[in-house]
């Protein structure tokens, strides 16, 4: 009987805390999801920022002493004294720069779950769309760092991988409506070391096993992939009724839009044997590829790319965490740029993700790209390669409203975003950011004390029934504290 009692009262005690926690929500928001998101940030009809120094990452480089102005969510002006609509936002950026929002072109920023599905060295028929984590706190993170575009990759464990999901960090949108509508499809390559599975501690292990396996298992799959059109066709012409069409492959599928040129591969790479490898397989099959990723040997084989037509998102610095990177060295990108492949900077990383504008200024370190066109690294290149140039990646009439204005030079370690726009709505301000932190703070300190207040009343009621009954309230005094806790 006193155990039924103490379980009653630990039970008590925990839905009494409960209740001090969720006192702030209103009755109506308890047990709907949807509540707890963020609000949407309104669009204004007209935005105009005013005597800044744009960098426009398009024709007209960079502005001095420029305005930029925004009419329903799209770039509408950029230019000298220019004239804003009646209730238009202003913003005076006199001594501030503006920039296109950053694009990154090789994110695993807001996925649920693991990227890689490493069973079996094709996964083509594999969607990030169907995985975007809306709620990863990344997303609000890197706006803070002016990123407004991602590019979200499956991992790198197969030749061929999943299906790209573009998204804009619209943070507080559910996961469909942070996808970029109407953008150019991808699929994630993999080669060398990660698909052959080197190093990789597993007890059954899956062909391929060495790089001559990863190029035949991609050819193997473009070589199927034409074999089941044949057979989709053959039955589509067929006199015989009732024949049993072929068995529908989604994987097949997606390996056939590639050929058709409606999907682009972003392939994973480092060496240029292998570099040069997936171009010729691309160009025995009719079509190119569209971005190798990583590509730290891609200075080796610059001429090769820019002639096959392939973009080069590579890491601005990083060398030497595996053998097969050994030859990488921080010129690389300048060294691509110099002979005309369109080259980007990517993070791979939430937590680089969040300082794309320095990723850019190493370009300017290392080989001594000019400082507009280092900005272009994570602005309009990354864009180009993901084949949504028309929407993002440049401040140019009828693009998307997506701008950042910095407190200095974007190329600067000393600068800070200070406002990032998306589709012309005010997805991240400083200003409100500390002021939120400020309130955050003292509801949690409120909260805290309510607690103690809680666990002090429930210590002098067990210090009470002790008294009654002879000390049986200490277990329960006890429990409660770690409830508490």
């Amino acid at each position: 009987m006193k155990l039924a009692k103490c379980a009653l009262m630990v039970t008590l005690a925990a839905m009494s805390l409960w209740t001090v926690i969720t006192a702030s929500a209103s009755a109506e928001t308890l047990g709907d999801p949807a509540a707890w998101r963020n609000d949407i940030p309104q669009q204004p009809a007209a935005v105009i920022v005013r005597n800044a120094t744009i960098w426009t990452s398009g024709p007209a480089g960079r502005l001095e002493g420029a305005d930029l102005l925004v009419r329903n969510g799209k770039v509408s002006a950029v230019g000298i004294g220019l004239r804003a609509p009646p209730g238009a936002v202003e913003i005076d950026a006199t001594g501030k720069h503006v920039t296109p929002g950053l694009v990154d072109a090789h994110s695993h920023a807001a996925i649920t779950g693991g990227v890689n599905e490493g069973t079996h060295i094709t996964t083509a028929e594999v969607r990030i769309a169907d995985v975007l984590d809306a709620e990863s706190v990344n997303l609000y993170r890197q706006l803070a760092g002016g990123l407004t575009t991602a590019n979200l990759m499956h991992g790198s464990a197969n030749s061929i991988g999943g299906q790209t999901a573009i998204i804009k960090l619209r943070w507080g949108s559910p996961p469909e409506e942070l996808l970029l509508k109407g953008a150019y499809p991808g699929i994630k390559f993999a080669l060398g070391e990660n698909p052959k599975q080197s190093n990789w501690d597993v007890d059954e292990r899956r062909y391929p096993q060495t790089r001559g396996g990863v190029e035949q298992a991609i050819r193997e799959r473009f070589a199927a992939a034409l074999d089941y059109r044949r057979a989709l066709e053959e039955h589509r012409t067929s006199r015989v009724r009732n024949l049993v069409p072929p068995r529908r492959d989604l994987q097949l599928e997606a390996i056939l839009e590639i050929l058709d040129g409606q999907r682009g591969i972003q392939s994973h790479s480092y060496r240029a044997d292998e570099i040069i490898m997936l171009m010729r397989i691309a160009e025995d099959f009719g079509f190119r590829v569209q971005c190798f990723q990583h590509v730290l040997e891609g200075y080796k084989v610059a001429d090769e790319l820019a002639a096959h037509g392939a973009g080069a998102s590579a890491f601005s610095d990083w060398w030497a965490y595996k053998f097969e990177v050994i030859d990488a060295i921080p010129y690389n990108g300048a060294i691509m740029w110099s002979r005309d492949v369109v080259v980007s900077f990517n993070s791979d990383s939430s937590e680089l993700a969040r300082r794309m504008n320095l990723e850019a200024a190493k370009a300017v370190r290392y080989g001594g790209v000019p400082e507009d066109k280092a900005l272009e690294f994570v602005t309009i290149n990354p864009a180009i390669q993901l084949g949504i140039q028309d929407r993002v990646g440049s401040l140019e009439t009828g693009k998307d409203a997506d701008f950042v204005i910095w407190s200095g030079d974007p190329l600067s370690s000393y600068s800070i975003v200070e406002q990032t726009w998306v589709d012309g709505r005010k997805y991240f301000d400083r200003t409100d950011d500390l002021a939120r932190r400020q309130a955050v703070s003292a509801e949690r300190a409120a909260l805290l004390a309510r607690a103690r207040s809680f666990q002090e009343k429930s210590d002098d009621e067990d210090d009470e029934a002790e008294a009654d009954e002879g000390g049986a309230a200490e277990p329960v005094a006890m429990a409660r504290q770690e409830v508490v806790r």
